[in-house]
């Protein structure tokens, strides 16, 4: 029979394992089983995912924001599933007290993702884009039009941004700024350069960086069809080799500051170095925002004599090119037919 004292001190074994063995569940219980809310959660929360945040990174945010109970369920919610890969950076509209899976839903959706979407076509003027723009964010005209060119990431041999905002859908976070905005169709411009190989190629072609996308812009301004692009180009260095002056309507309307197919004669005599009726050689710089087609075309020229080209049917982007001035004249009255300037 055991002692009084074998019994009590098997009793006060057993109460300390029950107290350790409580102690260690307590630590690992959040492990074991992370805190979690139920259901889809109410009313609205928006959350930031900066990059390079990890799936524990993210549940640290959300359970600081009151999206789920604890960090813990949403990270072993995302290893479970094997998705921590797809969460992207970005603003997501989330509810209160969502359960982690439905979190991770959510997240994984892009619907949540708070998100402007601007698309900005090929031709547009600097100006023009900048008016789209804030149109589509909802970022202030005067804001953009204000942006130091020096703090958008320009390439050294641009003059400023015209020319290197390139076309495409950019995507707008909801606390990006007017810089933000253009340092990312900037650096777009950069990435589409460097594909093209511009610096190499342009000095094939004998024109600096600056001067291929002055030319693709002209191209762009002027062109009717895609494959009417590489053929501009040649017009164009085919009239700079002959020293002929380019006589691009195009470029008087751009130091018009006007839109418009019918230009006249007084048009023809503005005051500009961009005009190149009265002024030889290519103008000091881009005249629009050129799109890829354009710049491949100015570094990548069609095979002609042309010398002249007249889109003679507007509406229906028909472009006819020739090396020979009697037909220009005849193409110029086929347009001012289709325009009723006659």
């Amino acid at each position: 029979m055991p002692s009084r004292r074998g019994v009590a001190l098997t009793a006060g074994i057993a109460a300390s394992a029950l107290a350790l063995g409580a102690g260690a569940y307590t630590v690992l219980k959040p492990r074991l089983a992370p805190d979690d809310y139920e259901g889809p959660g109410s009313g609205a929360v928006t959350v930031r995912i900066r990059p390079g945040a990890t799936a524990g990174d993210i549940g640290e945010i959300l359970a600081g924001s009151g999206v789920v109970a604890s960090a813990r369920s949403f990270a072993d919610a995302a290893e479970a599933r094997d998705v921590a890969h797809r969460l992207r950076p970005g603003h997501y509209r989330l509810r209160a007290g969502m359960a982690a899976e439905a979190a991770l839903d959510l997240l994984l959706a892009p619907a949540s993702r708070v998100v402007r979407r601007v698309t900005v076509p090929e031709g547009l003027r600097a100006d023009e884009a900048l008016r789209r723009i804030a149109a589509q964010t909802g970022l202030p005209l005067k804001a953009l039009r204000a942006v130091d060119p020096a703090l958008v990431g320009l390439p050294p041999y641009a003059r400023g941004i015209e020319g290197f905002l390139y076309p495409a859908t950019y995507e707008v976070e909801p606390d990006a700024t007017a810089v933000d905005v253009l340092a990312a169709m900037v650096e777009r411009y950069g990435e589409v350069a460097r594909q093209l190989d511009m610096e190499a190629r342009a000095a094939r072609v004998r024109l600096t960086p600056l001067q291929a996308v002055t030319v693709a812009s002209i191209a762009q301004a002027e062109g009717g069809r895609d494959a009417d692009y590489p053929k501009i180009t040649r017009v164009i260095y085919n009239r700079l080799r002959r020293g002929m002056p380019l006589q691009m309507d195009a470029t008087v309307t751009y130091a018009l500051g006007r839109r418009t197919l019918r230009v006249t004669g007084r048009d023809l005599r503005v005051r500009s170095p961009y005009n190149t009726y009265a002024r030889a050689g290519l103008p000091p710089a881009p005249i629009a925002n050129p799109g890829r087609k354009a710049l491949m075309a100015a570094l990548r020229p069609a095979k002609g004599d042309w010398c002249w080209f007249v889109t003679t049917d507007p509406a229906h982007r028909i472009t006819k090119f020739t090396d020979k001035e009697s037909e220009f004249v005849r193409y110029r009255e086929v347009l001012h037919q289709n325009l009723g300037t006659n």
